[in-house]
């Protein structure tokens, strides 16, 4: 019975509108086909039980929240640092302009002066003991100690006076920052008046959240189309590696049937051609005689030829008279060869004698 209801159960994920590609949705950083889901059913029903614990990313819902649990943490360790951070390089940037601009009134003159002496100060008793932050023993440097450089703080009046007028100043400081940034984001806005860039200015914030959320979602389209364009392109290769193989052996068929009708009729073409270059030869054979030879040249030789091959045909008769000849005295034997050497050698000396 569980069998029973197992199978309808993958029938009925399998044949489902849609299914494939919302489970393709569900984990579109898995590397898998929707011909993998459509021949392993089981595996996709599987995928489809974990869709439902399981995020796009691949997280389970209880390590999610764990996640993003410690990322808000982070983001408010973060946001504290950032606070501080921008602080002392507001005050930095002040100290800077302080020098650069150097007339200024004496009051802010001073300021200046021992905010800077704070802030070099507090370096280095942040680099003389670095306890705060890490483990480590704190340095011996020229012999100098916290205390030693806690010494050259400046006086606590002066230290005094400059926090009681340090908010207004770093506030305008910030103000400047501020508007140069609006002014940065959009340039239309800096012949406006001072009122009109405030008013903006405290809506830059919603303005650039915007902007960031508008890039975050332009990133995460971006994503999904580069993962949609990834399984399309596989999709695409393996038709097309399919669409290959089918062609060649269309290729492969059509060739092996056609193939004997293209050697005959290439093997008539070469016996043409065969043909007509040998009657070409005969051409110009007959043309090289006549241009070689003339009617009485001919003529001589015709006649030449005539008494040759008479002379020729003698000279076989004659060949074979003698060879009729010479078979009947090789008929008698080797005693008849004796004799006939014997007259040889008494025909020679009539000769040798009529010499002498």
């Amino acid at each position: 019975m569980s069998k029973m209801s197992e199978k309808t159960a993958v029938n009925v994920l399998g044949e489902s509108d849609g299914l494939h590609q919302r489970v393709l949705a569900s984990f579109p950083l898995c590397d898998v086909t929707e011909d993998d889901l459509t021949q392993n059913p089981q595996f996709c029903k599987l995928l489809v039980i974990l869709a439902k614990h399981m995020d796009r990313t691949g997280l389970t819902a209880s390590l999610k929240a764990e996640l993003e649990k410690a990322e808000q943490n982070l983001q408010s360790q973060r946001r504290q640092w950032l606070r501080i951070e921008v602080l002392h390089r507001s005050l930095q940037d002040m100290v800077q302009d302080h020098h650069v601009r150097k007339t200024q009134p004496p009051d802010q003159s001073m300021l200046h002066e021992t905010m800077e002496k704070c802030l070099l100060v507090a370096e280095c008793v942040r680099q003389l003991d670095p306890s705060d932050t890490t483990n480590q023993e704190p340095p011996l440097v020229l012999g100098l100690t916290p205390q030693s450089v806690m010494e050259l703080t400046p006086a606590e009046k002066d230290v005094e006076r400059m926090r009681r007028a340090l908010p207004k100043h770093l506030e305008k400081h910030l103000k400047e920052k501020c508007l140069t940034l609006l002014s940065y984001y959009q340039p239309e806005w800096e012949s406006e008046s001072e009122g009109l860039k405030t008013v903006k200015l405290s809506h830059l914030s919603g303005l650039l959240e915007k902007e960031k959320t508008r890039a975050e979602s332009l990133r995460g389209t971006c994503q999904e189309n580069r993962l949609l364009l990834q399984r399309q392109t596989q999709l695409y290769l393996s038709e097309l590696i399919k669409c290959i193989q089918l062609l060649q052996t269309l290729i492969l068929d059509h060739r092996l049937k056609i193939q004997t009708d293209l050697d005959g009729k290439k093997l008539d073409y070469l016996e043409g051609k065969c043909q007509l270059v040998l009657q070409k030869l005969k051409a110009e054979m007959v043309e090289v005689q006549l241009d070689t030879y003339t009617p009485d040249s001919i003529s001589a030789h015709r006649k030449i030829r005539e008494k040759l091959e008479s002379e020729l045909k003698a000279c076989r008769a004659d060949k074979q008279m003698a060879e009729l000849k010479l078979s009947s005295f090789e008929m008698l034997g080797k005693e008849f060869k004796a004799l006939a050497d014997e007259y040889c050698r008494l025909r020679r000396l009539p000769a040798s004698e009529d010499r002498k």
